[in-house]
């Protein structure tokens, strides 16, 4: 089968207007909920700063020889050396873990089939648009499995089930000092160091018929582990062991890093954390309300790619009103949150804002002032 395919595909203006149309409610509907997850993501970011306050507040560092049933219920820290019952091991493989490891991942990947799809639309005279994809199958290595039944042309292009999968071990028993560790707080320890496989089989293992020229459907596997000497805990005890901690903010706390780390340094970690995230979710999140403001300007742009030139500047236009009115939006509904939030920063901002542009009027005042005395 080919390996490569190409469809051109013709739509009237009239079919464009009415998807352009259409795509006005689309529009309004990614506007409002950008706006509405916008304003929930300044008060999830303040919740969990409250927390995080609340929490490096209370926490109290205790030994971590012997629980001290005086601090059931409360938020201890705890760092020291960890140990474990026992190594984990891939038995389906025969990897065995070193001593000391406290969880072992196997990653797989398989040499398979995968789909690039590249389109380009031209507008015709007229207002009509021309969209030329190309679909191209090349091979290669992915961990996974693309499903082909997806593909444009699936025919010629199979990826079977892969043999083996991506699996994690943790090994039995886990202690640091005299308290235990579940199987699931142990599966936040970070796996970052790779683990050579079985002698003789070089840096990853290869199930096949060459590793030198791999087929559709080999395998390449490798394993990763979790290795830490130390790890320090922040955490409300239960027993001997831990659980979340459950704040008055509302939010529930448990925080582990590997080796031993005060805990004000894991608060200070988990509230740049908390800024990241914020961050990251205003940026998607105000992409989003471009994207739906480019949607609902759309049919002006349709309507003027009757001639095509004309269209491209009006699409030009169009894409700038969406961008200034997400630039005014996106943060008024910001300033908005930070008004029902946190109030006091927010006066003290508007403050310091008007603060400043009153200094800046007075500044030019006066130098307008001098200039007509000179």
């Amino acid at each position: 089968m080919p390996d490569l395919i190409t469809e051109t595909t013709r739509t009237s203006w009239f079919s464009r207007l009415g998807s352009a149309i259409g795509g006005i409610f689309v529009g309004l509907i990614f506007v409002l909920a950008a706006v509405v997850l916008i304003f929930w993501n300044e008060g999830r970011a303040v919740q969990t700063a409250k927390s995080l306050a609340e929490g490096a507040g209370q926490v109290q560092s205790v030994a971590a020889d012997r629980p001290d049933a005086a601090m059931e219920g409360r938020l201890v820290h705890v760092s020291a050396p960890v140990r474990a019952g026992g190594v984990p091991a891939d038995t389906e493989l025969g990897v065995t873990a070193p001593p000391g490891t406290l969880r072992l991942l196997r990653q797989v990947e398989m040499y398979q089939w995968r789909e690039e799809r590249q389109t380009e639309t031209r507008t015709q005279m007229g207002g009509a648009s021309e969209t030329v994809t190309t679909y191209r199958y090349t091979r290669g290595w992915a961990e996974g499995r693309n499903d082909s039944s997806r593909f444009r042309q699936p025919a010629g292009h199979e990826n079977p089930e892969p043999r083996y999968a991506d699996r994690a071990r943790t090994a039995p028993d886990i202690r640091l000092g005299g308290f235990r560790l579940t199987e699931e707080q142990a599966g936040e320890v970070p796996a970052r160091e790779e683990l050579a496989p079985p002698a003789g089989l070089g840096s990853a293992m290869f199930i096949g018929a060459d590793a030198n020229a791999p087929r559709v459907g080999d395998l390449r596997i490798t394993w990763r582990i979790a290795r830490p000497e130390a790890l320090s805990v922040v955490a409300a005890q239960r027993g001997d062991g831990f659980a979340a901690f459950r704040t008055r903010a509302g939010d529930e706390l448990f925080l582990l890093v590997p080796g031993q780390v005060p805990a004000s340094e894991m608060f200070a970690q988990a509230e740049a954390a908390n800024a990241t995230m914020t961050w990251l979710l205003r940026g998607g999140l105000v992409l989003l309300m471009l994207v739906g403001f480019g949607l609902v300007l759309k049919p002006l742009k349709v309507l003027a790619d009757v001639l095509p030139p004309v269209g491209a500047v009006v699409g030009f236009g169009t894409g700038l009103v969406a961008l200034l009115l997400t630039l005014v939006l996106a943060p008024s509904v910001i300033a908005l949150a930070w008004l029902f939030y946190r109030p006091l920063v927010a006066v003290a901002v508007l403050a310091a804002g008007i603060g400043a542009a009153f200094a800046i009027g007075r500044l030019r005042r006066g130098r307008m002032a001098v200039a007509v005395q000179r």
